[in-house]
């Protein structure tokens, strides 16, 4: 027990130190983000001295459960695929340059466009993905601009880690939370409607009151209107997201898993754009691109991750999470551990372990844990840049674009804007569970 403990604890601090330190290793010609390497390491140190059984893992990964990590995987990366393949054929610059050429000069006009319209974005499509498209788009609009870029990311970053949590499939931690008690598509959405759109409307105002002033300053547009690059492949496209999300709603009614659903919709976006291509004679350029931008690393990363905490479930650990959180104020202990807990291992490997906790017995005390947990892996995210990968990729994409957004500049903006944020999303939970 102490060494499987000794290796989890280790694993995650290291994790941690990768992220601010060491965060990409470079073996000849490849870059390569170290921390899945270091999950991976942790997860292999345990199945070698035999301190998770390979039965155990195989039994998992094959399960017939909701929390089978290989069918959330699935829907995640086909959702994923459907967003990429929609910015590949550019749908997100197009939307962001029509924002552009609307507010003209005015820079409060801009960030309220933008901020909606990420938000809107984040809620159909994926917060990684809009965070990944917009934040290139907003470090260049601002630098030829010549206006601070600060006010956009933070709104960015936050608004695409707030509004991922109004949709089962808006967030990794959403579909790993909501999986593990049966929670479908519309029963979540019932329940995250609300508490996702006043948190966001304050999260909103905050961040317009925190940067008032800089916004206030006029600002020389350079936008130029970006166009769609194949009209046939965007229509495709985005018929396949909208379907998608239609049996989504009703998958529960239909008895089809979202899992399933999803990967049969990225399937038949991939065949179809594929067959046209070779009909047309063109060029496969936007279908390689988008296979090749998906997230693979996550693979081992969740996967190891869920070997960690087999280990960790081995000797009940999650039992004493629960005993020590206890059956009084459910929705906040868990939603304020949750949070906290992501900016100490992340919060996908946050969601697995809390995934694993017997909550109470009582039904309605179960769904305020599962709910509370869900609001604060989604917006610990924005405390500090080891909460999410979301976090990790928003933060080095700043390095490359030079701008100065260092780790203590996230945490300040973080505690001013995720705290409030946090709370307004709990009470409302409160009230409507």
């Amino acid at each position: 027990m102490i060494t499987t403990i000794i290796i989890s604890i280790v694993t995650c601090v290291v994790l941690i130190l990768s992220v601010l330190f060491f965060p990409k290793i470079k073996i000849r010609h490849l870059n390569v983000n170290t921390y899945w390497v270091v999950a991976l390491i942790g997860a292999l140190s345990l199945i070698i001295l035999n301190l998770v059984n390979g039965n155990d893992i195989i039994n998992t990964l094959f399960s017939n459960s909701p929390m089978n990590p290989i069918k959330i995987l699935i829907l995640f990366f086909s959702m994923t695929l459907l967003s990429i393949f929609l910015d590949e054929v550019g749908f997100f610059k197009y939307l962001a340059s029509i924002a552009g050429s609307i507010a003209k000069s005015n820079q409060i006009v801009l960030f309220v466009i933008l901020y909606f319209l990420i938000a809107i974005l984040t809620v159909f499509t994926s917060n990684d993905i809009v965070i990944l498209t917009f934040t290139p788009f907003i470090c260049y609009f601002c630098k030829n601009s010549d206006i601070d870029p600060i006010p956009y990311l933070v709104g960015e970053f936050a608004a695409a880690n707030t509004w991922s949590m109004m949709l089962i499939i808006g967030n990794p931690t959403n579909i790993f939370l909501a999986s593990s008690n049966n929670i479908d598509f519309l029963t979540y959405l019932k329940v995250m409607f609300i508490p996702t759109l006043i948190a966001g409307i304050v999260e909103f105002i905050l961040i317009l009151l925190v940067f008032r002033k800089k916004l206030n300053k006029p600002m020389v547009n350079h936008f130029e209107v970006s166009h769609i690059t194949n009209r046939f492949d965007f229509v495709v496209s985005i018929i396949h997201l909208g379907i998608c999300l239609i049996l989504l709603v009703i998958s529960s009614y239909i008895h089809l898993d979202m899992w399933l659903i999803s990967l049969l919709c990225a399937i038949s976006l991939l065949l179809i754009i594929l067959i046209s291509k070779l009909i047309t004679r063109t060029k496969l350029n936007s279908l390689f691109s988008t296979i090749k931008r998906l997230p693979y690393e996550l693979i081992p990363f969740v996967l190891s991750m869920f070997v960690i905490v087999i280990g960790l479930n081995k000797y009940n650990i999650s039992n004493y999470i629960s005993n020590l959180l206890g059956d009084k104020d459910i929705i906040f202990r868990y939603g304020v551990l949750s949070f906290l807990c992501c900016d100490l291992i992340n919060n996908i490997p946050m969601s697995v372990l809390f995934s694993s906790i017997p909550h109470m017995s009582l039904e309605v005390n179960n769904l305020r844990a599962i709910y509370a947990t869900i609001i604060g892996s989604n917006i610990g995210a924005f405390l500090t840049p080891i909460g999410a990968l979301a976090g990790i990729m928003f933060t080095s994409l700043l390095v490359k674009y030079d701008v100065n957004y260092g780790f203590k500049k996230f945490i300040k903006y973080g505690i001013i804007i995720s705290i409030p944020t946090l709370l307004t999303a709990l009470i409302v939970l409160s009230i409507i569970i």
